[in-house]
């Protein structure tokens, strides 16, 4: 059986706990090495190694508020803020 195991991440500095649960799932999963970094260090690196996404600012064509989308809105289509969209898609499952 697996143990809680405190490690120090080599990132930070910090002490983090490699729990049994997450030592099981390294095992099913045939890794070899222990994280050397903590959560928050290694989420930090995943992020800084994505692409961040441009983000672009409309108006709402439901409620005129500010949107910001992902995409580069054209005018032949409406776009909508995320309250309204969600809004629109509860609507729709109903």
């Amino acid at each position: 059986m697996y143990e809680d195991k405190t490690l120090k991440c080599k990132e930070c500095g910090q002490d983090f706990v490699f729990t049994a649960g997450e030592q099981e799932f390294y095992a099913e999963k045939g890794f070899q090495n222990e994280p050397q970094r903590c959560k928050a260090c290694r989420d930090a690196r995943k992020n800084a190694a994505r692409e961040q996404r441009e983000m672009f600012t409309t108006v709402c064509a439901n409620c005129g508020g500010e949107a910001k989308v992902p995409f580069q809105p054209t005018s032949d289509r409406p776009v909508y803020c995320s309250e309204c969209f969600a809004a629109m898609k509860q609507q729709a499952a109903e």
